[in-house]
């Protein structure tokens, strides 16, 4: 029986962070929910004839709640969001109350893909999936540079096409 000492490498933090611009990008998206959810309170609050006040009271806490969002979020996301690919696997860290480090063997990809919505396209911007045969389903890297997506998908396609195993 193997003990944790035993394993041939420790495990470790993954190197890379995600891209300076994702902050701008995730502070964005996050402007826009604001702005939309203060524009559906000020309607409710004209259309509807009597507002009781604790309506009142969870409207302006769900605003407020909305803008310590948007200040203090995006920002945590950049320094605990991490990802690295190596010939063996790729692994990701995401979350704040609850971190979770994924590691996907190389020898389980099923396919590899590229996102690039509006908005990062906004901020020169892509997320990278990894579909594998895991029932936690597929692996991804938000806020990536797109020059750095490509190399990621290009790395990965050619690591996973040299692999013997058929990824199940």
């Amino acid at each position: 029986m193997s003990t944790p000492t035993d394993l041939p490498v420790p495990l470790r933090d993954p190197a890379h962070q995600v891209s300076p611009r994702a902050v701008a990008m995730w502070r964005t998206t996050e402007l826009a929910t604001l702005v939309v959810e203060t524009a559906v309170i000020v309607v409710l609050y004209f259309v509807l004839p009597s507002w009781p006040w604790w309506a009142s009271l969870i409207a302006g806490l769900s605003v407020v709640g909305s803008v310590i969002s948007l200040a203090v979020s995006p920002g945590l996301r950049y320094r605990i969001h991490r990802w690295e690919v190596t010939d063996e696997a790729i692994c990701t860290r995401t979350g704040w109350f609850t971190t979770e480090l994924r590691i996907a063997p190389l020898n389980r990809v099923q396919t590899v893909d590229s996102h690039q919505g509006p908005v990062m396209r906004l901020f020169g911007l892509a997320e990278v999936t990894v579909t594998t045969a895991s029932a936690a389903g597929p692996v991804s890297i938000p806020g990536l540079d797109l020059d750095v997506a490509h190399e990621v998908v290009a790395r990965l396609t050619a690591i996973t096409a040299a692999s013997e195993s058929d990824a199940t």
